[in-house]
This record gives structure tokens, sequence and C-alpha cells, in this order.
């Protein structure tokens, strides 16, 4: 009765407001900060440059309203917390004012954080219709629309869509040259993540020479941040830049760190490209970079914070954590190699769960056209599991299948199966992980 009775008065709070409160409201804010739940945020980082939500032109009860849903949502896990977020996300949105500029970016940034819940909640084709609203919104703020189409390329990632993915990247580049202003401090960290969403898109398919044109200047910009740092990151990560790479993964997950609250339209994030989801993708892949730099120690005691993280955010059963799972196993395997020592029974164990949270389809597949979900995560998985079973007598036949199924499987342009098994031989190339999209780079 309490949630209920909170969520009627959120509603109610919403639903006074008839115009967008500006830097000479003096309309009281009706929710205590102190009552709510600790806010989950949709940006990544706040740097100075303008267009911000907390000072000029704020609307504090929508950012509230916003907080609340997320944090409420979230706190159960629940088909009806997610239900009941997203009913206070849908009276948000029906009271906002439909005209002008400043009135469409909130109703812009309500719609992005509908299609995080949406998303969150496994409905994807729901969560793309919502980000689909705001990339059409013409009298958006501009960071708004390049977060919808940031969260657009993510999921077109995700899902295996990468022709899509690619066109809405182009889509997001040109947005950005149209609407290119005198001040370029403020458009800066915009543009860089437009760039960013072309270079990983690009780096997902395997195209490292294209993806260098669009991450081109962007150590230089002051803006390159959160999701476009760590974007940034996994493409010097993958042409073995380590050193570069690991102060960038560091500063994606330190200025995140401090990030307490909504602060700047041009950094916020949606769905797979929400805040948590890339400082946890950036921890992430600082684990995997310490293990291809051979310091299994710390790449140990990363990986494993970042699987307790992500079971917290998402559930222990859920597919990023197999994800993880896969990572931790490939660092005991390579580990293992290094130290001429077995690791047999961990990996073992690993693959088993990875593979489960996963949802892999049975290895009676194997040749049958079946759609995978995170298909090279799964061969990764399969391949690493065939070898800790081929060197079993009684098990190598199954061992052989898991093989041949996960060669089969095996997407990845650049980098071999073989080779991402074997990382920590000098000459392969690194293979990286993106948390995001779960794809591999």
């Amino acid at each position: 009765m309490r949630t209920v009775f909170k969520l009627s008065r959120l509603a109610t709070t919403v639903s006074g407001i008839n115009r967008l409160p500006g830097p000479t409201s003096h309309e009281p804010c009706l929710l205590s900060a102190s009552t709510l739940p600790p806010p989950r945020r949709l940006v990544h980082d706040a740097n100075g440059n303008g267009n911000r939500i907390n000072g000029l032109n704020s609307n504090p009860v929508v950012l509230q309203m916003i907080n609340y849903a997320l944090s409420h949502a979230r706190s159960q896990k629940s088909d009806e917390s997610y239900s009941q977020g997203m009913l206070v996300l849908e009276q948000c949105l029906s009271t906002q004012p439909s005209d002008g500029q400043l009135a469409e970016s909130w109703r812009g940034i309500s719609l992005l954080a509908m299609s995080t819940l949406l998303y969150e909640s496994g409905n994807y084709v729901e969560a793309i219709e919502k980000l689909q609203k705001v990339e059409n919104f013409k009298n958006s703020i501009l960071g708004v629309r390049v977060a919808a189409m940031e969260a657009l390329a993510g999921l077109y990632l995700q899902l295996g869509q990468d022709d899509t993915s690619s066109v809405v990247a182009d889509k997001c580049l040109q947005l950005c040259e149209k609407h290119k202003p005198e001040n370029y401090k403020t458009y800066g960290a915009v543009n860089s993540r437009a760039n960013a969403v072309k270079g990983l898109v690009e780096l997902a398919h395997g195209n490292l020479e294209s993806a260098e044109s669009f991450f081109k200047g962007l150590q230089e910009e002051e803006g390159c941040t959160g999701s476009a740092a760590l974007s940034y990151g996994e493409y010097l990560h993958a042409t073995r830049n380590f050193l570069l790479a690991k102060k960038f993964y560091q500063k994606v997950i330190e200025v995140l760190a401090e990030q307490k609250d909504f602060s700047d339209m041009n950094t916020l994030g949606s769905c797979n490209m929400a805040l948590e989801e890339v400082a946890l993708a950036a921890t992430f892949a600082l684990g995997q970079l310490e293990a291809h730099m051979g310091n299994f120690g710390d790449a140990e005691e990363i990986l494993t914070r970042t699987l307790t993280k992500t079971e917290e955010l998402f559930g222990s059963h859920h597919p990023k954590v197999g994800v993880v799972l896969t990572c931790l196993a490939l660092m005991f395997r390579n580990k293992a190699m290094q130290e001429h020592s077995s690791a047999l029974l961990i990996q073992e164990g690993l693959y088993r769960r990875a593979l489960e949270f996963l949802k892999a389809p049975p290895l009676e597949s194997e040749g049958v056209e079946t759609k995978v979900d995170r298909t090279d995560i799964v061969a990764l998985a399969r391949g690493g599991y065939a070898e800790a079973l081929s060197v079993q007598q009684n098990r190598k036949d199954e061992g052989e299948r898991m093989k041949r199924w996960a060669e089969a499987a095996w997407r990845n342009r650049r980098v071999s199966l073989a080779e991402a098994l074997n990382f920590s031989e000098p000459s392969n190339k690194p293979l990286v992980i993106d948390a995001r999209t779960s794809r591999t780079m």
C-alpha cells in the first residue's frame, strides 16, 4: 500500500505541472530527495559544457519522477515493479507540454527512461520504438537525440542487426554535422559521442582501419568521456595500445563514480548505453586488459568484482552474468598455461554455468539454422569448454562436438576462435568483449 500511495502521489505531483520551471520559477518541489531511493542515472558525465539539467531551465519534479521510476523498478526487478515504474514515466510524459525546444527535450528524456526500463525487462521492440520517437524530435536539444541514436545503435549491435546499426550511426553523424553550432565547446562532447558510436559499430564489424578514422582526435577532445571514452579505449585495446587503453578505462570509471545525478543533457544515456552499463563495461574491459597484459592477479580481482556487480544489477541468472563467467574462465585458462598448472575443474565449472546463463542451444543444433543470442560469447564458452573436455579421455568425443559447434558459430571477422581462446600468445590479436552489447571486438 505504501508503494501504491507513493506512486499515486508522484503521479498527482507531475500532473500539476503546466509549464517547465525556469530559472525564476518558485514552484515548490513536492518530493523530498531524502524520501526517494538513490537515483539511477541516465547521464554519463558532468563536464560543465552547457545544457545543464540541474541548473538553468531545470525541471526538478520530472527529474525526481524519472529517478524514482528507475529506482523503484530495479529495486525488486519484478514484472510488477517495472510496470509501476513505467506507469510513473507514462504519467510524467503525458503531462509535458508539446511545444518548444526545452519541452520537447524533457519529453525525450522521459522516453529515454521508458526505453531503458523496457530494455531491462526484455521488451526490445518497444524500447526501440521509444528511441525512434526521440530520434525524430526535430526541436529537441541535440544531446537528447544523439543519446537516443547511440542507444539504438547499441541495441541493434546487441541484436546482431549490423547493417541497421551502421545506418543509425551514419544518421547520428549527419545530425551532428547539420546542427554544428558556433559554440564548439558545448558541441564537442556530443560530436565525440556520435563519432565514437560509428567507431564502435566499425569495431564490432572488424573494420579497424575504418574505426580509426572515427576515433581519430578523440584523445585530445576534453568532452570524450563516458560511453565515447569506453569505445575509444576498446579500440586502443584491440590495437594493442594497452597503456593508453588502460588510461581511458580508468578515466571512465573515475568520472562515472563521481556522477551523482542528472546534470547535462549532452551526456544522457539509455538502454545498454545507460550510465550503469557503461561503468560496468569499463570495469569489465579493464579486467580483460589486465589479463591480456599477463597481470592475472589484478584481472581476477577486477573480473570477480565485475561479476558481483553484474549480478546486483541484472540478477544472478542473467545472460550478462554468463558473459563475465566466460571471460573469467578464459582468464583461468591462460593463467594456468602461463604458470604450467592446471585449472580444469575451475574452468569446466565456469563454462558450464556460463552456457546455462547464456541459454546456449543444444549441441544437436549443429548444422541447423538456429538464432543464437550473443553468438560469439556462446562460441567462446563452448570452444573453451571443448578444450577442457578434450584432455579427458572419457569426454574427448563430447569435446570434439563442442569444438565443431563453436567453430561453425564463430562470427568475428578480425580474430579467429583459436586466437581468442589463447590470448596469452604475444603474436595473437587481443579480443575485447564489449559488455554493453555482448559483442566481441
